[in-house]
């Protein structure tokens, strides 16, 4: 297995991988809200809702994890005729790189999971589902798309995520291993039952502790007992590989005729587990697409799912993310002081509930210099919780041109979590954080004085929930903007 620096010189490659995702999509719905009282109805919470969503879940989360490495995917999949289908196709549309290949079937409801969330707590889960299989027609369907579909004889992958709710039937599985066999591709379940004999013929399958136990019916209580159990899947279902994740414990990777493979849990913070595995299906299939060995795409898978369950919500990892927790770019704060802006909302609603006041400033924070400094240290008096929010590298280049930032985002985000007073670390990728804002709904919004309050994005939200702004003096003669100019005034000019 490579080093982990080494596992990041592949990332480039993702670019050019294809990933055939076949499963179970379903519409995951959060609410999200603070809970302030109990219920005079029943022993139960009341829920005040603040905001909600909607994003892919299932197989659909698969997708969305491969869409974030920047890998092409195609996705087949069932849904139902009726308005959470359709959001699943939007929300599919939206993906860069994925093309949705979707059979509708009019009798069968979408899936759809909605949670209910206080803070960092979810209260409840309520799915709405329909426990019927769908009919031969549909699946002969599904396996004529499989079939047609025009993946690449190299740098490609065949998914098959399961969640029991009927895409994967004997036809489609059939048409999925026939694919693979056919073109020579690595074919990666995510599975669910009892019966792996159903998966006969994958690279590898991807069990957690009690999937694996269920499917064997053997102990799983040691690393040994793990390994004996993995074995006799690979023996009796013909199976060429099985990672089993294990959460806090990481992941054991079993190959046939190899020796086992442990590797040490990455998360440093758990919030929540939900999705964690949709994201190492997603790395590894994609890192084997890219000509990754067994051992590092789940080396590689093994890094994600401790950056995904460090998030909140159905969530993804990105590439950027891989690569700043590959090459160690980050200091050690890093890596749980940066987030993403659900993980955020959720954090700071926490912070709230413990009676903690939340500060939010923002910028590009391209050359960290004395005057950003000022600020945030500021900033910080002003409130018990700074949330700095930074415009992502898109985003700077919009507001200041096409040769910055200097610093790629995971080199900023690295840097601002790198100081005491800063609590957490928030990309955006809008020209202002006004959506920022209204998600994190801080008690302070500060803001340099050389802007007046009319002039702070955010400030009427801010002052219209109760909270206050604050302008704060500026240490003068310092711009990253002067700072690159002088640099390039004693650059050699061209000839």
């Amino acid at each position: 297995m490579h080093a982990r620096d080494d596992l990041a010189t592949y990332l480039p490659q993702f670019t050019k991988s294809q990933v055939l995702v076949v499963g179970d999509v379903m519409l995951d719905r959060y609410v999200w809200g603070r809970v302030d009282r109990i219920s005079p109805e029943a022993p139960i919470p009341v829920l005040r809702i603040e905001r909600t969503a909607a994003m892919l879940g299932g197989a659909g989360n698969v997708v969305r994890n491969i869409a974030a490495l920047h890998a092409k995917t195609f996705f087949v999949g069932l849904v139902g005729d009726d308005q959470a289908g359709r959001d699943v196709l939007d929300l599919l549309k939206i993906l860069p790189g994925a093309a949705p290949h979707l059979v509708s079937d009019s009798t069968r409801n979408t899936t759809i999971k909605t949670r209910f969330v206080a803070g960092v707590q979810q209260l409840l889960r309520a799915d709405d589902e329909t426990g019927a299989m769908p009919n031969a027609l549909k699946s002969d369907e599904l396996a004529r798309k499989i079939a047609a579909l025009p993946l690449a004889v190299k740098e490609a992958a065949i998914v098959l995520s399961d969640y029991g709710k009927g895409v994967l039937s004997d036809v489609v599985l059939r048409a999925a291993v026939d694919k693979a066999q056919k073109l020579k591709l690595p074919l990666i379940v995510d599975p669910k039952g009892r019966d792996f004999g159903r998966y006969r013929g994958a690279t590898v399958v991807t069990p957690n502790r009690k999937e694996l136990a269920e499917a064997t019916g053997m102990p799983i209580d040691t690393d040994a007992a793990i390994v004996a159990a993995a074995q006799h899947l690979i023996r009796t279902c013909d199976l060429g590989a099985v990672l089993v994740t294990r959460s806090e414990q990481g992941m054991t990777l079993v190959v046939r005729d190899q020796a086992p493979l442990h590797l040490s849990a990455e998360a440093r913070e758990v919030f929540d587990v939900s999705g964690a595995g949709d994201t190492v299906a997603a790395n590894l299939a994609t890192g084997l697409a890219a000509g990754m060995t067994l051992a590092d795409a789940a080396a590689l898978a093994n890094v994600a799912a401790g950056i995904v369950v460090g998030k909140i919500g159905t969530a993804s990892v990105t590439a950027e993310e891989l690569e700043q927790k590959l090459t160690q770019i980050h200091v050690a704060t890093a890596g749980t002081k940066v987030a993403d802006a659900a993980t955020a909302a959720a954090k700071a609603a926490a912070w709230r509930s413990a009676g903690l006041k939340v500060g939010f400033t923002n910028g590009c924070f391209d050359l960290l210099h004395p005057g950003h400094v000022q600020l945030l240290t500021e900033a910080a008096a002003s409130c018990d919780r700074l949330i700095v929010g930074m415009n992502d590298d898109a985003s700077v280049r919009r507001l200041k041109g096409v040769d910055r930032p200097i610093q790629l985002f995971p080199a900023r985000s690295a840097v601002l979590a790198a100081l005491e007073m800063v609590d957490l670390v928030v990309g955006f990728e809008e020209d202002t954080p006004l959506n920022l804002i209204t998600g994190l709904r801080p008690d302070v919004l500060i803001k340099g004085a050389d802007y007046s309050k009319a002039q702070v994005v955010g400030a009427a939200e801010v002052e219209g929930w109760g909270g206050k702004v604050v302008l704060a003096q500026l240490l003068p003669g310092h711009s990253t903007t002067a700072t690159v100019k002088k640099l390039a005034q004693t650059l050699p000019k061209k000839p």
